[in-house]
C-alpha cells in the first residue's frame, strides 16, 4: 500500500492469538470468500480491450496529476491516449464512471494488503487485531486519493454499488462476525466505515483541526466497544 506508515493497533484485553477471531481458521477465510473486486468491469476482458483500458487509465492518471480530478474530462483523456472520445465513453460510460475506474484501479494495493498481506491487517492475525489495523490504513489510503474520491461522488447511491465498496463492507462484516460482535454485522460494518469516510475525514482534519491520530483512536474506540461483548 502507498502512503504514510500505519501505526500498530492497540491490543485490547483478550485480543491475543486465541481470542477475537471466532475460530482458528477464520482469518484465512478472506482469501476464498472475498475475492478481489478492484473494478466494476467484467472479470475477464479481451486482451486488446484490457490493454486499451489500461492505456486510458494511465493517460487519465497523467492528466490528473497535472490538472487535478475536478478538471479531468473525457475529451482530454481521449486526446492524451490518442483515441476518439467515443472510445472513452464506451469503456467508462461517463466521467463519473472514469473517475470510479481510476479510483478502483488504485484500490488494488489496499485490497491486497487486507486480503493477503502480512498481519496485523492481513490473514494470520486475530479478527479483532485485523479490525483495529483496517481503519487507520483505510483513512491513509483515502486521504492520499481524497480529491479523486470526492470528485467521483456525483451520485451518492452509486458509491454503494461500486464493487470495491461492497468488498470493504463484506470484509469488515466478516471480521466483526469472527470477533463475535453482537447485532447486525452488516449494519455495524456500514457504521464503522462511515466513521472513516473520505469526506468526513477531510472535514475533520481540515475544518475541525483534528489530527489523524485522533481519528485513529476514534476507530479503535468504536471497534473495542462493538466487540466488547455483553
Amino acid at each position: 500500500m502507498t502512503g504514510s506508515a500505519v501505526p500498530s493497533p492497540p491490543r485490547p484485553p483478550g485480543s491475543g492469538s486465541g481470542s477475537g477471531s471466532g475460530s482458528g481458521s477464520g482469518s484465512g477465510d478472506a482469501r476464498t470468500t472475498l475475492p478481489l473486486a478492484s473494478t466494476g468491469e467484467p472479470e475477464r476482458l479481451r486482451a486488446d480491450a484490457a490493454r486499451n483500458r489500461t492505456l486510458l487509465l494511465e493517460a487519465a492518471s497523467r492528466l490528473m496529476a497535472g490538472c487535478g480530478a475536478t478538471n479531468l474530462t473525457m475529451e482530454s483523456v481521449a486526446a492524451a491516449a490518442g483515441v476518439g472520445k467515443g472510445t472513452v465513453f464506451r469503456r467508462f460510460g461517463d466521467r463519473t464512471g472514469l473517475l470510479i475506474a481510476l479510483m478502483n484501479h488504485r484500490e488494488g494495493l489496499l485490497q491486497a494488503a487486507f486480503l493477503s498481506g502480512p498481519p496485523p491487517m492481513g490473514p494470520g492475525a486475530p479478527a479483532l487485531d485485523r479490525l483495529h489495523a483496517f481503519g487507520p490504513a483505510l483513512m491513509r489510503h483515502e486521504r492520499e486519493h481524497h480529491e479523486l474520491i470526492l470528485a467521483s461522488r456525483t451520485d451518492p447511491l452509486r458509491t454503494y454499488a461500486v464493487p470495491a465498496n461492497r468488498l470493504r463492507i463484506s470484509h469488515v462484516a466478516m471480521l466483526l462476525r469472527q470477533a463475535r460482535a453482537e447485532g447486525n454485522v452488516e449494519l455495524l460494518a456500514h457504521t464503522l466505515l462511515g466513521s472513516v469516510d473520505a469526506a468526513l475525514v477531510h472535514h475533520l482534519t481540515t475544518d475541525r483541526s483534528m489530527s489523524i491520530e485522533q481519528l485513529d483512536q476514534g476507530w479503535h474506540d468504536l471497534v473495542t466497544r462493538l466487540c466488547a461483548g455483553p
